[in-house]
């Protein structure tokens, strides 16, 4: 469990060397619903090499502004701090994975 002391910001978690993937989603959205499953997916190919996130963008209106969400699902791949690749819809595991080899 983690504790606040150990809580980062989101813009803290962006930051890394490492990539992190944002799942911008909304509880309301049913193609959202069929994310988990293809993130899960993807985290087993990338293991830990890239970071996931999932964001929703009820709870967090400030962010989901901030990236100019218009549509849900939509992923955007930060490195350090900087947008890597962003996409809106619903793609397989394999699709995401050759768009962060890509843009990393």
């Amino acid at each position: 469990m983690e504790t606040s002391n150990e809580r980062k910001t989101f813009s803290e978690l962006i930051q890394g060397v490492k990539p992190v993937l944002v799942d911008f989603s909304a509880e309301w959205c049913g193609p959202c619903k069929m994310m988990p499953p293809i993130l899960k997916e993807l985290k087993q190919t990338t293991g830990d090499n890239l970071t996931i996130l999932k964001l929703d963008i009820d709870k967090n209106p400030k962010i989901a502004g901030l990236y100019s969400i218009q549509s849900v699902p939509t992923m955007i791949l930060f490195k350090n701090g900087e947008i890597r690749w962003r996409q809106s819809g619903v793609l397989n595991a394999k699709q995401i994975k050759s768009a962060i080899d890509q843009f990393v």
